[in-house]
């Protein structure tokens, strides 16, 4: 899954369409290196792009277009399957984006890209590791259009939303305090449900292993496996990789 930092923001994060922008460059880049040895996908949202830093386009009066985002999130994921994304994650959570991104993708010719929706994203404090690794330029919060955590039926409005727009698959992000809601999208879908443990759940454990609080490698398995149990068939982590080599050698898993 791979992200992009611009050399350039501006109002409507032009780099994040353009055929050239960094991340198609790296698009193009990996599909060359991996070929079809493993699922290339792209983020689509414009908060890395923008010089405001939200995920979307903003209007006169300074809130989020929401029709005027969905159309770019289109153009983007055009872009980024012309470079060889052969899924798009639109994590921007516009109303419609899944409609949109389906209808500009078939009309290009890429009707086999699929398309993981983040379905609920929520408006958490455990995204700061990863904004400060993307520069963000956020004015405000997010809190008008990402999920409040309260709210388990606002979440589930959303991912069946996304569902019938045509989805392949629905993420919930954060993972490990959303458990519940993978639990209840689990059991009301049937597509997969992807998890995204995020850069605050990651720093939680290798901070407190830093610190010899707790061991870092039966922490790292206990999460993720709370993460399953609840529900996920795919967990977004930044433990993948090593955790998918020592899971080679551990019957119980």
């Amino acid at each position: 899954m791979l992200f992009g930092i611009p050399s350039t923001k501006d109002e409507t994060g032009s780099e994040a369409s353009d055929p050239d922008g960094i991340l198609q460059r790296a698009l193009r880049a990996v599909v060359a290196e991996v070929g079809e040895a493993t699922v290339v996908i792209a983020d689509v949202n414009l908060d890395e792009y923008t010089t405001h830093g939200h995920s979307g386009v903003l209007g006169r009066d300074g809130d989020v277009d929401n029709d005027a985002s969905i159309a770019r999130f289109a153009e983007v994921a055009v872009a980024q399957a012309d470079a060889g994304a052969q899924m798009v994650a639109p994590s921007g959570m516009m109303d419609g984006q899944v409609a949109a991104i389906r209808t500009a993708l078939d009309c290009a010719g890429h009707q086999s890209v699929g398309i993981l929706a983040y379905a609920a994203k929520f408006a958490s404090s455990l995204y700061g590791p990863f904004r400060d690794a993307v520069e963000s330029s956020l004015i405000g919060n997010r809190r008008t259009y990402q999920q409040y955590p309260a709210n388990s039926r606002e979440s589930m409005r959303e991912v069946l939303l996304d569902v019938e727009q045509g989805a392949d698959i629905v993420m919930i992000k954060p993972a490990l305090p959303y458990l519940d809601i993978i639990a209840d999208v689990a059991k009301a879908v049937t597509i997969p449900v992807a998890a995204y443990q995020v850069s605050g759940e990651y720093a939680m454990i290798e901070t407190a292993a830093a610190h010899g609080r707790l061991d870092r490698e039966a922490a790292i398995l206990e999460m993720l496996l709370a993460i399953r149990r609840a529900g996920a068939s795919i967990i977004v982590t930044y433990w993948a990789a090593e955790v998918a080599t020592s899971l080679l050698d551990r019957t119980e898993y």
